[in-house]
């Protein structure tokens, strides 16, 4: 490390120039799309009096442009920010006992899971998300599923103060990859499954299943207490080998296979009920959420609840708490005699599985699969085909749609996702206009039927081009069901 200028007194820190103001330390850190380098001069304009950098260029540059400033040149960017932000918040990592969730799909719901499982057992927690942030109860929007360091070390610390115990956080991929936790003690980590997804990133899917490891092997600090891995995945049996060599205790799980497995499935539209076997007995769970997917979700959560000290009971009566997670199998009634479901379902793995869910409900009663679905613009286009294709395999409509198609054309977008939903044979019809899209599913709607509306879940907005719209699955549902005549139960 290089160090250069007067000593400062620092009043804050900041990664992002524009939240600079009178007192900060400002960390110029390089990133994927952008280079936090060249907003120095601004950060100094708004009132930096220190700067760490981790560019040579720019530590030589500021020495002769910024005399009074105090610089240092550091390996890592965001390694160094983590450290400070550390520092800063008075190390709040180690007052809160830290659960990480990674994977390609589940994240979410079983984060809520095992917070809704903490929670009812009298503790106080931290959730750090996808969807939203949760500080010893109180709920802010989510910006990104997990923050940089500075911002999560930041909520961490604002949960410490209000009496908070346990943090559970969502950990994507990009984050580990760009060690946005670095150097974080995670109690437990959960591995939920790896399909295709964020290609457009990570380029190769070995790449990617090395982002996801590094929250088991160690390479961010120190190993997890616990890894709790769904072993039926094929990245799931390598990891927990990687797991044990790096001294973590593993808890397996899965529907057949694990120390954590589930007998005697019940499913229905309204919940789910099984037996769920455990190194310590078993227990009957009942939850409102549901499909075999959320049975795998349930098994992670139950595992690393009883990792971090829960009983049987706590595990039964969390499972039982949590009414539903916001976007996930989200069911719109107003009344019709048709089912409609709004989920965030985006890669053609978990499209599959939301198809295969709602295949289960119908069948009895001979209704019809449709489903909406679009791919999202910007992003890993390799999929498209493949969501198209499992699209046509599962469903008897299908409407192919926009699903935030940012900088892209929307119709080239779907121009992508035709050809394996043209091979599987099945009906469908196109329309980049989502709303228009989700009239005429709902209209092609029979009793007994199911709607899918998948891609966009909890999302509030539409990103087309340069503009961020207002727009929420839920809502537009609601009001076409209004339009067509149903007016009852929200």
């Amino acid at each position: 490390m290089r160090r250069g200028g007067p000593a400062a007194t620092i009043k804050g820190l900041e990664y992002d120039s524009r939240s600079v103001t009178k007192g900060s330390l400002f960390v110029a850190m390089q990133g994927g799309t952008s280079d936090g380098n060249s907003y120095i001069d601004a950060a100094v304009r708004q009132g930096a009096v220190a700067l760490v950098t981790d560019s040579a260029a720019s530590f030589d540059r500021c020495r002769e442009s910024f005399p009074r400033l105090a610089i240092a040149q550091v390996e890592h960017g965001r390694r160094a920010l983590s450290q400070l932000a550390r520092n800063l918040f008075n190390n709040p990592q180690e007052q809160l006992a830290l659960s990480g969730v990674t994977g390609t799909n589940g994240k979410t719901t079983t984060a809520f899971l095992l917070d809704a499982m903490l929670n009812t057992s009298g503790r106080k927690t931290v959730l750090v998300g996808t969807i939203e942030y949760h500080i010893a109860g109180m709920v802010r929007p989510a910006p990104h599923t997990t923050p940089e360091s500075r911002d999560l070390l930041e909520l961490l610390a604002q949960g410490a103060e209000l009496g908070a115990t346990e943090a559970v956080m969502e950990v994507s991929s990009h984050a580990l990859d760009q060690g946005r936790v670095h150097g974080l003690p995670f109690e437990v980590a959960i591995f939920t499954n790896l399909t295709r997804d964020h290609l457009d990133y990570h380029h190769t899917m070995a790449a990617y299943f090395a982002a996801k490891r590094r929250l088991f092997d160690g390479s961010l600090g120190e190993p997890p207490r616990v890894s709790v891995i769904n072993i039926e995945d094929e990245h799931g049996a390598r990891l927990a080998q990687t797991a044990l060599e790096s001294g973590s205790e593993v808890f397996s799980y899965g529907l057949k296979e694990g120390e954590f497995r589930a007998e005697s499935i019940t499913l229905s539209s309204s919940g789910m009920r099984f037996v769920m076997q455990t190194p310590v007995g078993p227990i009957a769970l009942h939850s409102r959420l549901t499909g075999r997917v959320n049975v795998m979700n349930l098994l992670a959560a139950s595992a690393a609840a009883m990792a971090r000290g829960l009983s049987l009971g706590e595990v039964e009566n969390g499972a039982a708490a949590l009414a539903h997670v916001p976007g996930r199998f989200q069911t719109v009634d107003a009344g019709q005699p048709f089912t409609v479901v709004v989920d965030y379902a985006h890669t053609d793995d978990a499209l599959r599985n939301l198809i295969a869910v709602a295949r289960e409900f119908v069948s009895a009663q001979r209704g019809r699969v449709i489903t909406i679905f679009g791919c999202g613009g910007d992003r890993d286009r390799t999929k498209r085909p493949l969501m198209g294709s499992v699209a046509g395999q599962g469903s008897d409509f299908v409407v192919v749609t926009t699903d935030n198609p940012r900088s892209e054309e929307p119709l080239a977008i779907i121009a992508e996702s035709i050809p394996g939903l043209q091979a599987t044979g099945t009906r469908f019809v196109t329309e980049a206009d989502r709303a228009i899209a989700i009239r005429i599913a709902l209209g092609e709607a029979k009793p007994h039927d199911i709607v899918l509306i998948a891609g966009k879940g909890h999302e509030k907005t539409q990103t087309i081009g340069a503009d961020v719209l207002p727009f929420d699955d839920v809502i537009v549902a609601q009001d076409v069901l209004a339009e067509l005549g149903y007016k009852g139960r929200s």
